[in-house]
């Protein structure tokens, strides 16, 4: 790897972890030695580059640090274009738009030399087969999310039961053919998952339920542990109700 790409990668490496990275870590990861990250750190410190830490216990790259926008190396590339691809297939109308959106601009932008990895991947989706409509806006669903705001659902269950609920949306997962609330029910006073093509009726509160959509994430991803467990021991997903 030449050392400016190897240079590069340190940056996008410290990017995307919170916590102190090791020079073990990094050395392990770039296929190189500790001492030539060292000498890296160093030189990336003499061009001011923000990184705290030191040798011994790890490397942090300070928030607002930018870089250079789409310096993207072939994988990263083809890793953004295959997501795009998937979600151009089974997304719902605004996340296909925003997909195709993103795969043109990644065309224009990148250098002309990587423009076939755009144009012309080396991978692919299947098609998106037996897609089931969602019975509620998901777009409306994501900026209810990032607003912090509740929803009121009429659901079905599995067994054509129907019933009422208060929400507040956490996430929305997606599958094959169908898609996931994850959300704090008020009625079971826990996290569950519904199917949105069961959703038989959506109302979007203005009304807040006061935690930041972070937290709630947060406070969801801690009970991800016992559910798992659980499913394995009796075999059920956890979708629905």
């Amino acid at each position: 790897m030449r050392r400016a790409d190897r240079l590069f990668q340190i940056l996008q490496i410290l990017r995307r972890q919170r916590a102190p990275v090791t020079a073990a870590a990094l050395a392990e990861e770039l296929e190189t030695s500790k001492r030539t990250v060292y000498r890296d750190v160093a030189d990336l410190l003499a061009q001011r580059v923000p990184i705290r830490g030191e040798a011994g216990t790890g490397y942090v790259l300070e928030r607002g640090f930018d870089m250079p926008p789409l310096m993207l190396t072939p994988d990263e590339i083809e890793v953004a274009v295959l997501g795009a691809q998937w979600v151009a297939g089974r997304g719902d109308a605004a996340l296909r738009r925003a997909a195709q959106d993103l795969i043109a601009k990644i065309a224009a932008t990148v250098p002309e030399r990587l423009r076939p990895l755009v144009l012309e991947p080396t991978t692919g989706t299947p098609p998106a087969l037996d897609q089931v409509p969602d019975g509620l806006d998901l777009a409306e669903v994501r900026a209810s999310i990032r607003a912090g705001t509740k929803i009121a659902l009429r659901y079905r269950d599995e067994a054509g039961r129907e019933s009422e609920r208060v929400v507040w949306p956490v996430v929305v997962g997606y599958r094959e053919s169908t898609r996931l609330l994850v959300a704090w029910c008020e009625v079971r006073q826990d996290f569950r998952s519904f199917r949105t093509d069961r959703v038989v009726g959506a109302t979007f509160l203005k009304e807040r339920h006061g935690e930041k959509p972070s937290a709630l994430r947060a406070r969801w991803r801690a009970t991800l542990p016992a559910r798992r467990a659980l499913w394995k021991r009796t075999g059920a997903p956890g979708a629905g109700e």
